[in-house]
């Protein structure tokens, strides 16, 4: 078996096209960086701004009545989140926490909405943006509905080790991760997201070192993932 390339940090760097684009903001945004653990806003609070990711992640969940909280979404370099301001949204139907050391573009919704209509190439961007973020979404959905756990688990798995990338890195090392919050995303328990990563340990897919860290094998995950749905297409 080949060796697992260890590389200390996801590349983050923010999109220069769309960078250059956020610095010509002058009034109403501003540059902050946290340390994990931060919540950007919470569900029930008043919309003010929009954010950008230029590093880290954020995980966005909601809660119910009740109190039970679901994870809405995990998001990275290059992602914009809060927009909802942006269409009266009057308050956050969310809560979005850092769940790494993250640096987020606040900008605030008169300075947005003045730049996305002075800046057409910004604007293209953005609509872009919410398109991959929607069809994201609408992929996720129908994974939980017609998708074993497993299958699930390598997709989203897949998905971390891409964000900052255009393309696969040879081999990944995502952040800690609890299985709660993995199991939230795929929609099972804990445990099943305990057993489905032991077996991707044995199968040589993914590897931990004694931190928690996963160090995810993007191809051999992709492989399993193409196996799996032309078995189920037959």
């Amino acid at each position: 078996m080949r060796k697992l390339k260890k590389i200390t940090k996801l590349k983050s760097e923010i999109d220069p096209y769309v960078g250059s684009m956020l610095e010509n903001i002058i009034e109403g945004k501003e540059i902050l960086k946290l340390r994990k653990g931060i919540k950007l806003f919470s569900q029930g609070a008043e919309t003010d701004a929009i954010y950008f990711i230029q590093s880290g992640r954020v995980k966005v969940t909601i809660a119910s009545v009740q109190g039970k909280e679901a994870v809405l979404a995990l998001l990275g370099p290059r992602d914009f989140f809060g927009e909802g301001c942006l269409i009266g949204q009057s308050l956050r139907i969310s809560t979005a926490t850092t769940i790494e050391s993250s640096t987020i573009f606040e900008i605030q919704k008169r300075a947005m909405l003045h730049a996305l209509h002075a800046q057409p190439d910004l604007s293209e961007k953005f609509v872009a943006s919410l398109l991959a973020h929607n069809i994201d979404m609408e992929e996720h959905i129908a994974d939980r509905l017609f998708n074993h756990g497993e299958s699930r688990l390598a997709r989203i798995l897949l998905k971390l080790s891409r964000y900052g990338q255009h393309d696969f890195l040879p081999d990944a090392k995502l952040s800690q991760l609890s299985h709660e919050t993995l199991a939230d995303l795929v929609g099972t328990t804990p445990s099943r997201i305990s057993h489905f990563l032991n077996k991707f340990r044995r199968l040589g897919l993914i590897h931990s070192n004694g931190n928690g860290e996963i160090m995810v094998r993007p191809e051999l995950l992709t492989d399993m993932v193409l196996r799996v749905g032309d078995t189920r297409r037959r």
